[in-house]
């Protein structure tokens, strides 16, 4: 869903060390009169300083309201968490409170692992959150029955972050929510703005896949169909090509793109927009947060909203909690996820994630509706969010890593033709996908 910071601590092993000192013996039966309270281990994935921040004190409130209901803080890593949950599963000790996010429930949820909270949602958390985040979360068991695996609470737009000066001095028209650049005009904007050692715009791709997709969705590009017998396959037409052939053409036709980003993180062209080599940055919200703390001083940026094609649909992917289908105490996990993802709460999870909050309550705080820093337009953008094409395709991973990642990349890279890439998503993408089919 975004760029991953490894943390020092290894996840397995905290999840471990929490598990064996009351997660699920004996000793965390509900509290009796002078009893031991029931005891929780939240896995949280905050890797952030503010984010991380903001989680414990939230537990801490938690557990000061609750004596009865003790929740144990376990620190993991984004890094390689899902197979150490897969073992933390196999092994009878999961958290009781799990933080992953959307595209990983499904796996889970047709092997049992996690609980079904189709009926067990609060009805004030639920209708805070809009179905299409619900949507984002609902897959199939493995007996074909649709559940709802965990509650959506985070999620990531792109948009476009600007060199202030720069766009004064070419005299652009700056976009608005209510009237962003279309491509076409995106791409003129981006030609007016590369002059002499400065390009209009960088296209990190290290990772193309995420961003080629989500963006896709603006000329309605789903990259996979399903047909009447419930056969997905992969699917690149006209509508998939239209942003990989225009992304191509910044590269190697209109030139206001630099090449040497192609392989460079998101992160990574930091450095040279700061120092003006490029104007434009079409990146997740949360860079914005490394805008800040790395700018040097007077340098001027604004965010703006992202390009529209035939729409503005952006695909969504949600950071999410869920519960443990082996947990002991699942109504008492639920009690803490509904208070740790009420409204003002997600409103402070966003803030120290830079990220957009699925509550309806928390879009409205004034803390994530200000100007400062871009929040007003960040927080727009989550009208256009729509469920990622890709989140319920069975061997998606697969096909990212062994098929679209390298296609992509050769493609931008300019090492192979539009045809060609097409072909090889398809074909090689129809041989992954093949061995998940039912």
């Amino acid at each position: 869903m975004r760029i991953k910071s490894a943390l020092a601590v290894a996840a397995i092993v905290a999840m471990a060390a929490a598990c064996g000192s009351g997660g699920g013996g004996d000793a965390a039966e509900p509290a009796k009169s002078g009893g031991e309270p029931v005891k929780l281990n939240f896995l949280s994935l905050a890797w952030q300083k503010e984010s991380v921040a903001a989680n414990k004190e939230l537990v801490d409130a938690w557990n000061k309201a609750n004596p009865n209901i003790q929740v144990t803080y376990v620190q993991g890593s984004w890094d390689n968490v899902n197979d150490q949950l897969v073992t933390s599963f196999e092994g009878g000790d999961a958290p009781d409170v799990i933080h992953d996010d959307s595209p990983a429930l499904s796996g889970f949820a047709s092997r049992g692992y996690l609980l079904d909270l189709k009926d067990k949602v609060p009805a004030e958390l639920k209708s805070d959150i809009p179905q299409s985040a619900w949507d984002t979360v609902t897959f199939e068991d493995g007996k074909g029955n649709q559940g709802v695996y965990g509650v959506p609470f985070l999620q990531e737009s792109q948009v476009i972050i600007a060199n202030k000066k720069l766009l004064d001095a070419a005299k652009v028209r700056v976009p608005t929510v209510d009237s962003p650049w279309t491509w076409d005009e995106f791409a003129e904007v981006s030609k007016k703005l590369t002059k002499g050692e400065t390009f209009g715009v960088a296209w990190p791709m290290k990772s193309p896949v995420n961003k080629t997709l989500n963006l896709a969705l603006n000329f309605n590009g789903t990259f996979f169909q399903t047909g009447a017998d419930g056969k997905t396959t992969v699917k690149v037409g006209a509508e998939e090509k239209q942003v990989l052939q225009r992304i191509h053409d910044q590269l190697y036709k209109d030139k206001s793109a630099d090449p040497s980003a192609l392989g460079m993180g998101t992160a990574d062209p930091l450095p040279g927009f700061f120092g003006g080599k490029y104007a434009l940055l079409p990146v997740g919200v949360y860079l914005r947060q490394q805008v800040v703390e790395q700018a040097p001083d007077g340098f001027e940026w604004v965010t703006l909203p992202p390009m529209k094609g035939e729409t503005a649909n952006q695909g969504a992917v949600s950071q999410t909690l869920s519960v443990s289908a082996d947990s002991k105490h699942p109504e008492e996990s639920i009690k803490f996820m509904s208070f740790f993802l009420n409204g003002p709460n997600q409103a402070k999870l966003a803030k120290g994630d830079w990220l957009l909050p699925t509550s309806q309550k928390a879009a409205a705080d004034p803390s994530i509706t200000t100007e400062e820093n871009g929040w007003d337009v960040a927080t727009a953008s989550a009208k256009n969010l729509v469920v990622a094409p890709f989140l319920k395709v069975n061997g998606f991973d697969e096909w990212k890593s062994k098929v679209a990642t390298p296609t992509l990349q050769q493609y931008y890279a300019n090492k192979i033709s539009l045809d060609e890439a097409a072909a090889k998503l398809v074909e090689e993408g129809n041989k992954v996908l093949e061995r998940y089919s039912s």
